[in-house]
């Protein structure tokens, strides 16, 4: 396999041009730092308000991990309906749920109303449990779907074959409302609408420092009235909150176009959007191109310092799905990609103001493309004074502050690659939080 993202094959021939990077000093009424789809949401928030607004990308519009991922555009990402139920009870799962779901919404408005090229494909979403354990997980799920008055189907033993042809699921919880997206053609799309409405974009733009209401680049600064931060990654000499962020690492690879018999052997009641109950889960779907995306990791690799390049990883997730179908055993995988998706400790996305610089908007930490297009565009609506009844809870569900198992002042001691793991997995099966 050669080790290449699939994503930016999809660009070659494509006539979006790369915006230049920033030369010299210009001010704006609100600077967006960061083009994934946090900040590109923020940004799109502003059209037609006759705001002045830049956005700096350190790299091209989805070069990070919008433009690296699958492109999911469901609810779930590291944490099903049900884990949110248990740690937040009813109200505090549907207000959640809410967030990714208005995010999907977000994302396909802006899609059809622009027509951006981006390989939408509806999808359903099908989470596939594994074993018993894999079981009860999806019957937990399916009642918690029911109880909050959320609709899916749920399949058991031989039934689960009617719609996904791999050997060895024992249940299955389908839902509707999904799709699937090429992350970094969204990325350059939106782009492309942002500028012809009057963004600034300046693109191997990185931010190198921040003081007060100004941002400086390796070849310019910009100024101004309000600054949003959507940028992943960032060091502690642009973000006091550097600590707060993780990062996870997956992979994920590509075959050639499946045969339309191989198609129906794989998905006999259509295309569907898969992911398991394993604790390390594999997950797939296939493209417009009928592409087998598929993507997992290791316990090893997943929390590991720094990007590992070996396939080694993604070679051993292609032998556990060949032996899922070993129908498809000679399908060809023809490239990999790595990815560091950030993340905070509860696998909940952070968003604040900062109290000393109530100018500084700051989105951290979203896993999943749905939630970071709502994080985004609820910071920019709070810069617009234009928040929704109930949208202040989000500040008390998002707090920098909010509590987990491992403390910032010991996680400073035991290293974030100990700490995050177990405080993920605290928050992904135990954790409860009382709510009002």
């Amino acid at each position: 396999m050669l080790l290449q993202n699939w994503w930016f094959t999809t660009l070659v021939g494509i006539k979006r041009p790369i915006q230049p990077p920033l030369k010299g000093d210009v001010k704006c009424d609100v600077l967006v730092i960061g083009g994934g789809a946090s900040g590109l949401a923020a940004a799109a928030r502003f059209l037609g308000t006759g705001k002045k607004v830049v956005l700096l990308e350190r790299n091209i519009c989805g070069g990070s991990s919008t433009g690296k991922s699958a492109g999911f555009l469901t609810p779930d990402s590291e944490l099903e309906l049900s884990q949110l139920r248990r740690r937040f009870g009813p109200q505090g799962a549907k207000d959640l749920w809410e967030v990714p779901v208005r995010g999907v919404d977000l994302m396909l408005s802006l899609i059809r109303s622009n027509g951006l090229e981006c390989d939408l494909q509806k999808q359903d979403s099908l989470y596939l449990g594994k074993g018993s354990g894999g079981a009860k997980a999806v019957r937990e799920e399916y009642a918690s779907r029911k109880s909050l008055g959320y609709e899916s189907e749920v399949y058991f033993g031989d039934d689960v074959r009617s719609v996904v042809g791999g050997k060895g699921y024992t249940a299955a919880v389908r839902y509707q409302d999904t799709y699937g997206i090429d992350g970094l053609r969204y990325a350059q799309e939106t782009k492309r609408v942002l500028v012809d409405g009057g963004v600034d974009v300046y693109e191997a733009s990185a931010v190198v420092s921040f003081e007060g209401h100004t941002a400086k680049t390796h070849m310019g600064s910009v100024t101004a009235d309000e600054v949003i931060f959507c940028a992943d990654k960032l060091g502690p000499e642009v973000s006091p909150y550097s600590w707060n962020v993780y990062h996870e690492q997956t992979f994920l690879s590509i075959t050639e176009p499946l045969s339309p018999v191989e198609q129906q052997s794989m998905f006999p009641a259509g295309p569907f959007q898969c992911w398991d109950s394993d604790l390390v889960y594999s997950y797939y779907r296939l493209t417009g191109s009928k592409r087998l995306l598929l993507g997992g990791g290791s316990l090893l690799t997943t929390y590991t310092r720094n990007d590992s390049t070996t396939s080694r990883v993604i070679d051993h997730v292609i032998s556990g799905f060949r032996g899922m179908f070993p129908e498809l055993r000679n399908l060809r995988f023809v490239q990999y990609w790595m990815g560091r998706i950030d993340m905070t400790r509860d696998l909940l996305p952070t968003v604040l103001k900062e109290p000393a610089s109530p100018w500084v908007h700051r989105v951290l930490g979203c896993v999943g493309l749905p939630w970071a297009t709502f994080c985004g565009d609820f910071v920019a609506r709070e810069v617009l004074a234009e928040k929704e009844t109930g949208d202040e809870k989000y500040y008390g569900y998002f707090d920098v502050n909010r509590k987990f198992l491992v403390p910032l002042w010991l996680e400073r001691a035991i290293g974030k690659r100990l700490a995050f793991p177990i405080n993920n997995a605290w928050a992904k099966y135990y954790q409860k939080d009382t709510r009002d």
